[in-house]
């Protein structure tokens, strides 16, 4: 139990809370493209459609950024890596607000799926290799909680600035150099990870390589095995929330037909549940779970119940009838859901 309530020392604190700010600054530039989904089409003469593309070409570059930057972190250190990548993607979200059109944009949101890739991966293996490993299960959670905290900024930020103040989406981009600045500033007072240096100096002693090392038979299971339970935890999540806020305010094709101010005050709502959550009762829990189970017990317990529930929820929800995939309301057209 003493080892549990270690304190953290100031080079922790800061690494710990620069990670989290930065996490928190992906999800909140990510999430302003989702809820001005419908104002960027309307500026740009395009469809929702194709507004949609936008996040799917952020998602699909974030792989590149997360191999480009880890590899030289790798080789490098944490700290230089990161704070380059930091500065990369707080400088090409704020010349979001500048583009001209809509493939502009496109290319621009490419670039920042590079520095958002490269930073979860840095700034988590800095902050965790310097949490003491007593502690890391709860602070790794905690972090997490980052992109919803994130999220619920930007839904925040687009009240006031949209609804509040009537301004148009550029200024949400242009205002959020300042957060990334402030996160920028944090991570400049962290030190370099002093795991990644014993262990740069024991692959020195023992001649060992990065190929040697992932090539491990055990280690590559792991790592297959990670990325197929990551790339399923992004395809739910992804696939439900970045869309929602448009569904809220669409009048066709089945939309809820909501304003603009209540959609978003929804996306606060839920944000606000997913912190909570995530901090008083899924991190304990897992790790109560994890600490006499394992940790997979522990995620199919936590988890499965979530799903059971959206199911539920869906299938007896008062609109689950007389709605098709891709249809819309009022039709006579077969349900899905009978």
């Amino acid at each position: 139990m003493a080892k549990q309530r270690e304190p953290l020392t100031s080079d922790q604190r800061s690494s710990f809370i620069a990670a989290l700010l930065g996490w928190m600054m992906d999800a909140f530039d990510y999430f302003l493209v989702v809820l001005v989904y419908a104002e960027i089409a309307k500026d740009f003469g395009v469809s929702l459609t194709q507004m949609a593309f936008l996040t799917t070409a952020t998602l699909v570059m974030r792989p590149v950024g997360a191999v480009i930057f880890g590899m030289w972190a790798d080789r490098a250190g944490r700290r230089i890596p990161l704070l380059v990548d930091v500065s990369f993607y707080s400088v090409v979200g704020f010349l979001c607000a500048f583009a001209p059109n809509f493939t502009v944009l496109l290319v621009l949101r490419l670039l920042y799926g590079i520095g958002m890739g490269g930073e979860w991966g840095l700034g988590a293996a800095l902050a965790m290799e310097k949490i003491p490993p007593s502690r890391r299960g709860f602070f790794s959670g905690v972090l997490q909680q980052g992109y919803s905290l994130g999220y619920l900024l930007a839904s925040l930020a687009s009240l006031v600035v949209l609804s509040g103040l009537g301004l148009s989406w550029r200024w949400l981009f242009a205002l959020s150099i300042i957060p990334a600045l402030i996160s920028l500033l944090i991570r400049t007072r962290v030190k370099e990870s002093a795991v990644w240096q014993d262990t740069r100096e024991k692959m020195k002693m023992t001649r060992s390589s990065f190929r040697d090392v992932l090539f491990n038979p055990a280690v590559l299971r792991r790592f297959g095995y990670l990325i197929l339970l990551m790339t399923a935890f992004n395809w739910m999540s992804h696939g439900t929330q970045d869309i929602y806020p448009t569904f809220l305010k669409a009048t066709d094709d089945g939309g809820a037909g909501l304003s603009t101010a209540t959609a978003t005050w929804i996306a606060v709502i839920y944000n606000v549940g997913a912190t909570i959550g995530g901090v008083a009762v899924g991190t304990p829990i897992q790790q109560a779970l994890a600490a006499s189970h394992g940790y997979p017990f522990a995620l199919v317990v936590t988890i499965v119940p979530v799903f059971l529930a959206v199911i539920v929820l869906t299938a007896v929800g008062k609109e689950a009838k007389g709605i098709e995939f891709g249809g819309r309301l009022g039709t006579d057209r077969v349900s899905v859901l009978g």
